[in-house]
Parts: C-alpha cells; sequence; structure tokens
C-alpha cells in the first residue's frame, strides 16, 4: 500500500520513531501508517543500515542494459553515417555493420535510426500535403467526346526570354488534337478562356482527364479547384491520374513527344510566332498523321463534335432529394447539426449536398461530385470533410 503522500520523507520518520518505541505491535503502526509490513520492514531495515540516508528514494534505473547497442557498435554507426563520400540511411548502416562484424547481430534499422536521432545526425521530415489521391476509376473511352485529356508541356523560353506554358487538349477516342494553345501563364484564369474557346467549338465532353498539377487540382477537399469546379457545374466529371503515373495519360504522353520533336523553339522569339507553329503542327497531326492505333486513319476522320453545347449561362446544381443541402459560408465551412464542418474555402458561397451513409457519417457532394466525408461521432463540435 502506498504511503500518505502528505509528507513522505515526515511520515517515514514518524514511523520509525513509533516503530523504535515499541509501545505497539508493528501491524498496528503500519496499518496507521496505509503501508504493508513488507514497505515497513524495508524502510526499517534502511534506517538501521544508513540512518536517515537510507529513507531517501532510489533510482529505479536498471543497474545494467543487457539490450544497449555496445559503444564501439554505436561509434561506427557515428562514421558510417558522417562519411564524407556518401550519406548511409539506417537500412544501409545495418547492411554495413552485417559486413564488418560477420559474427555479431547488427541493432534493427529501428534502433540504428534511434542512434543516428539522439546523435543529432537525422534531419526531421516536414510532411508535404499533397493532392488528395482521386478515387474514382480510370475508364476508357470508346466514342469521341467520352474523355478529353489535358496536360501543359512544360514551360518554354522563347529567343525573347518569355516563358510560353502550351495547354495540349486532345480527344481521347479519336486523338484529334482539339486545342494547342500557347498561354503566358499557367493560372486558371487563362486556361478558363481556352477551354471556353474549345466548348463553343467542339461542345462538351462528359469526362477531361489531367494530373494533379494546378490548376486542374488543388490540395483542397477532393482536389477541388476552380477550373475543376466550373467544369463541373457544366457537368463534366474531373479525372485526375494517380501521383507518378504518367501512362495513365499515355495517350497524350506520347502526343507530346510528337509535339517537341516538331517545335523549331531555336526560330521563335514572340508568342505569335510559338502559336503559329502550334497551329501548324495541330494541322498535320490531325489532318495528315495517320495512327496505327486507329487502322492508319487521321484523327480528323474519326472525330466528331460534341452534341451537348456549351451553354451560355451555368446551370444550377441538382441534388437528390434524400440530400441535405447547406450552403458554405466565406469561412469556408458549413454549419451542420450543433457544429461546423469545414470542406473548402473555394466553395464559399456555393451549395453543397450532404448524404448520411453510416450513423453519424456523411459524404459531401458538390453536385455529382464527393468531396470527402466527415464523422459527428468524434468528441468535438468542428469536423474536416476528407476523401
Amino acid at each position: 500500500m502506498p504511503w500518505n503522500e502528505l509528507n513522505l520523507m515526515d511520515n517515514k520518520l514518524l514511523f520509525l520513531a513509533d516503530c523504535l518505541r515499541k509501545n505497539e505491535p508493528f501491524s498496528v503502526i503500519c496499518e496507521r501508517y496505509g503501508i504493508s509490513r513488507k514497505t515497513g520492514y524495508k524502510w526499517l531495515n534502511r534506517y538501521k543500515e544508513n540512518n536517515e540516508d537510507g529513507l531517501k528514494e532510489l533510482s529505479r534505473k536498471p543497474h545494467s542494459h543487457p539490450c544497449e547497442t555496445p559503444y564501439s557498435i554505436r561509434k561506427k554507426i557515428e562514421e558510417l553515417r558522417t562519411s564524407p563520400m556518401i550519406t548511409l540511411g539506417a537500412k544501409k548502416i545495418q547492411r554495413k555493420l552485417q559486413v564488418i562484424y560477420p559474427d555479431v547481430t547488427p541493432p534493427s534499422v529501428t534502433t540504428i535510426h534511434k542512434i543516428l536521432t539522439k546523435l543529432g545526425l537525422v534531419e526531421k521530415q516536414h510532411i508535404k500535403k499533397r493532392v488528395p489521391r482521386h478515387t474514382g476509376k480510370l475508364k476508357p473511352s470508346t466514342e469521341p467526346n467520352e474523355l478529353w485529356s489535358v496536360d501543359f508541356k512544360g514551360e518554354l523560353k522563347m529567343n525573347n526570354g518569355e516563358l510560353c506554358y502550351p495547354l495540349t487538349v486532345m480527344d481521347d477516342n479519336s486523338r484529334y488534337l482539339l486545342g494547342c494553345e500557347g498561354q503566358v501563364t499557367n493560372g486558371h484564369k487563362a486556361t478558363i478562356s481556352t477551354f471556353r474557346r474549345l466548348f463553343n467549338e467542339y461542345g462538351l465532353p462528359e469526362r477531361i482527364r489531367s494530373d494533379n498539377g494546378a490548376p486542374f487540382a488543388t490540395k483542397g477537399a477532393g482536389g477541388l479547384s476552380t477550373l475543376s469546379m466550373w467544369w463541373i457545374r457544366l457537368g463534366i466529371y474531373p479525372e485526375r491520374t494517380q501521383p507518378g503515373r504518367p501512362q495513365q495519360n499515355g495517350k497524350h504522353e506520347r502526343m507530346h513527344r510528337t509535339l517537341k520533336k516538331a517545335i523549331n523553339l531555336a526560330s521563335v522569339s514572340s508568342m505569335s510566332e510559338m502559336q503559329t507553329q502550334f497551329e501548324t503542327f495541330k494541322t498535320e497531326y490531325n489532318n495528315e498523321r495517320p495512327h496505327e492505333s486507329l487502322d492508319l486513319k487521321t484523327p480528323s476522320d474519326c472525330y466528331k463534335p460534341s452534341l451537348r453545347p456549351f451553354p451560355k449561362k451555368l446551370p444550377p446544381l441538382i441534388y437528390p432529394g434524400y440530400y441535405s443541402v447547406k450552403k458554405v459560408m466565406k469561412s469556408g465551412v458549413f454549419y451542420w447539426k450543433n457544429g461546423q464542418a469545414y470542406v473548402s474555402n473555394l466553395l464559399a458561397g456555393e451549395w453543397v449536398g450532404i448524404e448520411e451513409v453510416d450513423e453519424g457519417i456523411y459524404d459531401v457532394f458538390f453536385g455529382f461530385y464527393k468531396l470527402g466525408r466527415f464523422d459527428i461521432s468524434t468528441d468535438t463540435n468542428y469536423w474536416t470533410v476528407k476523401l
């Protein structure tokens, strides 16, 4: 049993004084001070051996550490890490130790990492917030305008020192190059302007596939961006490839390789000259270059404009009757029951749909596009919508 914590040392001294007077049985004294007879004898024996010094609390630290990494191994780990030629990580250091000391079991990778951290030889990693992973399946196309693909062909520096950002848009099924537009920026305003022209000329596709870069996606809920919000309002589903998987937009990447060979950048001194080369390439690519995947037909032989016209006014968002519909405030939150749910500042002033999928768990939609989910069963009244 524990000592009375009012004053531990005073209690010990009073206890020992009562024991030494021997006016009461030892068990009675122990009971009065709230300790076991075993604890009482321990402190009585310590006092007899060391007087008051024996009453001090002793360190509970073990006298030895049988699993502690030997000093020589720790020094070798430090030496291997600080080699001027190459910096080794914990896994490679473990492998080196196996070679240097074949008869000794090396420390685990975790132990080596802890030793390096204690020595200050590991830099703290900053977690980079990434664009939320796209959860929808990337379906192939079977008809023109089922799927368009879009990307920027990097940045091209012209002879006048200015940068050109070529925005390329292609129909996935027919490989028809819808647009090859030189822009002075890769921002959403210039990109929307280009798409507005393409939609007026060719109509609307069902889906548009892009990578996760700007202006196609952001780090917000569902990866939503100003550009993709506009697409959704037009009834176009935005698809995103997985990070590090350019082959998911392989046809577009292949077209970029052809474009790179065709452009003579050394002869370009202005944006208008750059655009002239783009238009020449687009004409040849669509009308003169046959494709094996099209049975040696040209893209223009296989493409036809969409039957969905570009509307003069954005249609309103429509949600199923069983959804709850909430307006997003300027702060990016909407009010829900007894709290607030943060979705995105981009959606300020927009209406989102909320569907209950389980008890206390809700999916949030912008039109037909799922932004993420929040769970109100947590002990808080502020939630964040996440995929």
